[in-house]
């Protein structure tokens, strides 16, 4: 039985210099979020699965030799006297990418070369620079596994490994994030590995990899966490949603466990079309009703939330959180009607 959700979650404070930026860096990257109630327990269905990783999902890497990327990264701001040929072309529309969910834009410093970008599996050798404070993206040259690993699971994993996405060996790249006035981040891919494309894997290995995403998800969400784990489940849905028909079953605890973080990190839209996603498939799931009715309260469709609530309690009569919550709604509907009534007459009074 699920209790009723409380405050929300209070955003740190950081107090630096580079406050604002930092704060619209971690807005950019909520793939769920915003309400002002938060259940406080996680869901029943996010049961907790170790899953070891299958051999089948092993990529074979072939490395590339590390590119010498010293020469020719920054400009010699010395050389002002350099013949026509030695100065910067100028900005091209090529030179700028736009990521499709418009979290930053990139501008290419150093083109790369070849037509090769890293894909599922691929070892990168990367730096990067300018980040907000307080990022915890390691200092100099790291390596980073794309589609694997903890690293993802940050703000700043998710940015690189989507930037990455769209780089050549060599490139050289600053990202601008929208609303930050700090310093563009700077990111260098100097080599990667070999991988493989997402419709390249067998429909197991996608399975495979989805288990392992959600259980991530709810190692994450377990530890306080909603925000890294909303990143795993999504990274599962996308892997699934790939299968051919009828899809995996999955899909629906995915979306139920989505919706518990997305009310957690305060979206209460995302949340309702999570819900709508489970009961498309199961109209009496009682979490994913009980879910969006605290979704509708909180964006004011009173009507749609007492409904919600209605059928949660018509199924269990004693669900105590969505007797507080129904409760709740009646009182704010009848706070609503009584404002209606006295606006009504002033105006006709």
């Amino acid at each position: 039985m699920e209790t009723p959700p409380v405050n929300p979650m209070g955003e740190k404070d950081t107090s630096q210099p580079q406050q604002q930026c930092g704060k619209n860096f971690r807005k950019n990257f909520d793939s769920a979020t915003q309400i002002r109630q938060q259940p406080r327990d996680p869901p029943t269905e996010i049961l907790e699965l170790r899953v070891s990783p299958d051999p089948a999902i092993q990529i074979l890497e072939n490395p590339q030799e590390t590119e010498n990327l010293a020469a020719g990264l920054e400009g010699d701001s010395d050389k002002s006297h350099g013949s026509a040929s030695e100065m910067p072309e100028p900005l091209e529309a090529s030179d700028l990418w736009y990521c499709p969910d418009g979290s930053f834009v990139k501008k290419i410093i150093t083109h790369g070369h070849g037509l090769d970008k890293p894909k599922l599996g691929s070892r990168c050798r990367v730096q990067a620079s300018g980040f907000p404070l307080g990022s915890g993206l390691p200092e100099g040259w790291t390596e980073l596994t794309m589609g694997l690993g903890p690293w993802r699971e940050e703000s700043w994993g998710e940015l690189i490994e989507k930037c990455l996405e769209s780089m050549c060996q060599g490139e050289v790249a600053e990202l601008q994030l929208p609303g930050c006035s700090g310093p563009p981040i700077r990111l260098t891919l100097a080599s990667f590995t070999q991988g493989r494309d997402s419709w390249e894997l067998e429909a197991a290995e996608k399975e495979a990899l989805a288990r392992e995403e959600r259980a991530r998800g709810t190692e994450l969400f377990q530890a306080g966490n909603p925000e890294g784990a909303a990143r795993c489940y999504g990274r599962a849905l996308r892997l699934l949603l790939t299968l051919p028909p009828p899809g995996s079953p999955e899909r629906t605890v995915l979306h139920a466990n989505l919706a518990a973080c997305q009310l957690l990190l305060g979206q209460p839209h995302l949340a309702a079309q999570s819900c709508d996603r489970v009961l498309e498939q199961e109209p009496g799931h009682l979490k994913a009703l009980y879910r969006r009715g605290v979704a509708q309260a909180a964006l004011g469709n009173l009507e749609k939330a007492s409904a919600d609530f209605k059928k949660v309690l018509a199924v269990d009569p004693k669900n105590r959180a969505a007797q507080e919550e129904l409760g709740k709604v009646i009182i704010q509907g009848k706070k609503q009607d009584a404002r209606l009534a006295q606006g009504l007459r002033k105006m006709f009074g």
